[in-house]
This record gives C-alpha cells, structure tokens and sequence, in this order.
C-alpha cells in the first residue's frame, strides 16, 4: 500500500492519502507477551458483554477459565486498552480531570436528520501480536459510519484527523457527541469543533448508555470480524476493517432503521431534503 522509495510521492503524502498517520506506518507491535496479548483479548470480549467489570470481577471471571492472573496485571491491561468499568467508575475511556467537561445537550432532542448528531468512540483492536485503537464517527440519525482511523496510541492526534476528514467530506453536524475521555476533552479536539462552530455535547458520569449506538457497532464489528480474524499487521487491519465498515454501511439491514442500511437512510433524507 506505501512504497518507501515511490518515485513521486513522498512517505509523508502517501500516509495523507490512505488516512494513516506516518507513526503507524512505523508501528511495530506492542512489546507484550503472548501471554498478555491473549489475556487482552479475553479482557475485550468479556468486556463487550460486562461493561461494568473493573480489574476485581474480571480477575474473578479469568481465574474461572482456570487463568491465575493476579489483579494488579488485570488492571495494567486494562488501563493499557483503555478500558475503565462504567461503575463505579465513571467512563469507559479515561478522563483527564484539569479538562473542561461539556454538559449533555441530547436530553429530550428529537434526532431525525442526517448531520444534526455526530458522536465518537474509541475503541481497542486485538492483533495476532500486538493491538491498534480504531476511533470511528458516526451519523446519529441514520448509524452511518462516517469516517475512521486507526492508531497505536491513544492521543488524541488521530481522533482530529478523522474528524477533520469527515468534516471535508460531509461538512459539519450541530451537536458533537462523546463520552469524557481525554481523547475528546483535549484542547486540539476541542478547538478543532469549535472552528468549525459545533456545539459540544458529552456522555454524563455513568452514563455509557448514551452512547449506546456507537456500543452496539463496535459489539458488531468485533464479533463479525475482529474475533474471526487474527490481523497480521496495519495493513491487514485496515484493509479488513475496511471492508466490514462498507459492509456495515451499505449492506447491513437495521430493524430500527425499517430494515434498511445506514447509507440508503443517510443518503435518502439528504435527497429528499434537497428536492424539497
């Protein structure tokens, strides 16, 4: 996908052009031991089902499967994917407390149209040695999947490029949504919306339920394709996410969508607000 020596493009435009940042290109897996890796992905797939564990009941349910991790581990990993229970503790990503925190601005707001909501999330991605963080974007209305990104770290680097790119390609919604993770209570992502005159709306303490559409994508997206895959490397990940988010988007029925996808609701409101 990127040639080191292409004869026109340097490394710099070609990571530009396939949404990847030149760090990833670089990216070597994570230095973890087999061991530690397959506990991750244990720790993801029981967290998809119980949000709620912390590092005490997810010892409890790992020593259940004959695993004799001790907690401090547990917590390690856990914190390394980003994963933090919604209760007691707050949020499923981790907040910065000297962050501004946005009040929730979706309460009672009727949300029918393409663009009126965005919201974010971030996410873990397991690899046959080592793991990614994918960060996606989503249309409220319509669950469409507007843009994604993939990343080795979890600054906030990579969620504003992807949204700056949805933004080029859709232009820009009223109300941005997330939950209070540092990601998104960062000043550059904050900026970022603000240029571009977007009301900031975010996730109450607790309250994971409110993003509970971008939840159910990333339950999808990890047992239709990241469970049955064992990803090699960036590359792999991205062409293999990439083909189940157009999947996703154009293929996939959704009962609370009248059995239709999200890009034919998305697309057909556009239209049939520009005829009018």
């Amino acid at each position: 996908m990127i040639e080191e020596n292409h004869p026109q493009l340097s490394l710099v435009r070609q990571c530009e052009l396939v949404s990847i940042a030149r760090s990833s290109y670089y990216y070597r897996p994570k230095n973890e031991s087999e061991f530690n890796l397959e506990l991750m992905r244990l720790i993801d797939a029981q967290y998809l089902k119980t949000p709620w564990y912390g590092s005490r009941q997810m010892r409890r349910y790992l020593r259940r499967q004959c695993l004799r991790v001790n907690r401090k581990r547990i917590r390690r990993l856990m914190r390394q994917m980003g994963l933090v229970a919604v209760a007691p503790a707050p949020n499923t990503s981790r907040r910065q407390p000297q962050h501004k925190v946005y009040p929730y601005l979706l309460r009672g707001l009727d949300i029918t149209q393409p663009d009126q909501v965005w919201y974010a999330d971030v996410t873990y991605i397991p690899m046959a040695h080592g793991f990614l963080y994918l960060v996606a974007i989503m249309d409220w209305a319509t669950r469409r999947v507007l843009w994604w990104q993939l990343s080795n770290t979890l600054e906030a680097d990579f969620c504003v490029a992807a949204l700056q790119e949805a933004i080029e390609r859709y232009g820009c919604p009223s109300i941005f949504n997330t939950d209070q993770g540092s990601q998104f209570t960062s000043a550059i992502w904050i900026d970022e919306l603000k240029a571009n005159s977007i009301d900031i709306s975010m996730d109450g303490k607790g309250r994971w339920m409110d993003n509970i559409f971008i939840e159910r994508l990333w339950r999808s997206l990890k047992y239709e394709c990241v469970y049955l895959n064992a990803f090699d490397n960036m590359k792999d990940t991205k062409e293999k996410l990439s083909t189940w988010i157009e999947y996703y988007n154009h293929e996939r029925p959704h009962s609370s969508l009248n059995d239709q996808t999200p890009n034919e609701v998305y697309e057909g409101i556009k239209l049939l607000s520009l005829a009018a």
